[in-house]
Order: structure tokens, then sequence, then C-alpha cells
């Protein structure tokens, strides 16, 4: 299994590349899970000794539910803390990191334009998510693939992402 992980802060537009990944790619060749759908509550494992936990468990429930097909996970994920923290399924042969981004002033204006409920109503929210994407730009060179999305529309952003994916040799 191939596993792709799309990986952003919040508002990068991770959510909405699944939702159109999910009717462009093969549903016979790649399942798109978002970290979301697992069941898994972040809060959970939050001030634990244990939060990186989150990530793999969260991955462990989308490698059983992609059931051998390629895995395209949406998560917040670093590439770090993958490679470092989260023990991988055994399924799992290669995997790739596409860096969602944005201009900083794009991100504070999705979350604040999000929903009430969603939480995002102050700078001291917002600014952990800020902070992050600030780091996604200056380690773009740590994706396979890195993804200005403010600069096309979504359609155009999916495309790139299927370009990619679709492009890479298929695993025997």
């Amino acid at each position: 299994m191939r596993l792709f992980i799309i990986t952003g802060t919040s508002g990068a537009g991770k959510s909405t590349m699944k939702d159109m990944l999910e009717k462009i790619l093969d549903p016979e060749k790649y399942a798109c899970i978002d970290s979301d759908e697992t069941g898994l509550n972040w809060w959970d494992y939050a001030g634990t000794d244990h939060p990186e936990k989150y990530a793999e468990d969260g991955l462990n429930v989308a490698v059983k539910r992609a059931a051998g097909k390629d895995l395209v996970f949406i998560s917040c994920m670093a590439p770090h803390d993958y490679w470092t923290k989260v023990n991988v399924s055994a399924e799992v042969k290669t995997t790739y990191f596409i860096g969602m981004w944005a201009p900083d002033e794009t991100i504070r204006a999705r979350l604040r334009a999000r929903p009430e409920e969603r939480g995002f109503t102050s700078d001291e929210v917002i600014r952990p998510h800020i902070e992050y994407n600030q780091w996604i730009g200056k380690n773009r060179g740590k994706y396979q693939l890195f993804i200005d999305n403010d600069s096309q529309t979504e359609e155009e952003t999916a495309e790139i992402i299927k370009g990619f994916i679709t492009g890479l040799p298929e695993q025997e």
C-alpha cells in the first residue's frame, strides 16, 4: 500500500481536497480518509504522556479501512512526527507527504469564516495554526509535493494532487 498524507494547518484546504479527490480518484484503487473520520478524539490523547499515539492510532484505523487500497490520509501530521514518533503498519510500503499551504492572511480569514462552534473565535486560538502554517512554508522542501493553494481553484489543486498520485509508479 502507498500512503499519501495530505497535511497542513487548519484552514489550509485539506478536507476540501479529500472531498474533491474522492470524486476524481478511482475508488477501486484509492481510499480517501480524513483523520476526523477515524472515530478517535484528540482530547483523549492531549495532556497524556503519549499524545503522538493519536496520529499513530488514527493512521492504523485508516490503513485498516483502506483494505489494501492506496490510502490518501488527511491529517495535520508533520513529516518529522511521522518519521520519528509513529509506528506505521507493515502494509504501508511507501509514504508521500503532500503539504498544503496558503498565506497567513488567507488562513486567518478562512478560520475566522468558520462557524463559531468550531472555536476559531480569537487571535489566541488562531495563532498556533498560523505558526504551524509558517513552519510548513519554511519547510516546504520536506514534502514530496508542496502546494500553495491560494493561487489556483479548488479544482485545479485537486487535479495537481491527482496528477502527482497517479503519476507515481504503482507498487506490486
